[in-house]
């Protein structure tokens, strides 16, 4: 009986730290906003980062990251053949994960610039006067975020662009 009892009362005891130990955990790696900030640098290594992880997103699950985009918004996505497709996508990845995290307005400017800095980097790829149609493209698709990013994702919904 006594061997009874005890080995009921070590199960009990037990229960709870199995179950602790057995649950998933919901809380992101204590590195996140590490992580998210080194992605959002304006550097061609943090894009590159970026992209990386992307194309990884699985080893990236514990972060809980938001990776939607829906790219440029209701602008082209390759607006005469400049591909600023991923330039959108890092944009809205830095917007949406910023809100998040409830420090968007704090990292608005440097996403932003950022955004700003891949699309150059696209246009350097390009001479002559395609490089200078590229640069005022990206030029517009900056201003439009600086001055209506702001008041876009308010709800979650995609920045505007």
């Amino acid at each position: 009986m006594r061997r009874r009892v005890a080995g009921s009362l070590l199960a009990a005891l037990a229960l709870p730290f199995t179950l602790l130990a057995a649950g998933p955990s919901h809380a992101a790696p204590a590195d996140k906003a590490q992580v998210l900030s080194s992605w959002t640098q304006t550097g061609a290594g943090s894009f590159d980062a970026w992209n990386a992880a992307r194309q990884n997103q699985a080893a990236w699950s514990a972060y809980a990251f938001d990776w939607s985009t829906d790219y440029c918004t209701t602008s082209p996505d390759n607006p005469f053949g400049f591909p600023f497709k991923n330039a959108c996508a890092r944009h809205d990845f830095g917007y949406r994960n910023y809100k998040a995290a409830g420090t968007f307005s704090a990292n608005k400017d440097r996403l932003d610039d950022a955004f700003y800095a891949d699309l150059k980097r696209v246009c350097a790829s390009y001479s002559g006067g395609q490089n200078s149609s590229c640069l005022a493209t990206a030029w517009t698709y900056y201003q439009a975020v600086s001055v209506f990013g702001n008041s876009a994702m308010a709800d979650g919904r995609a920045d505007t662009r």
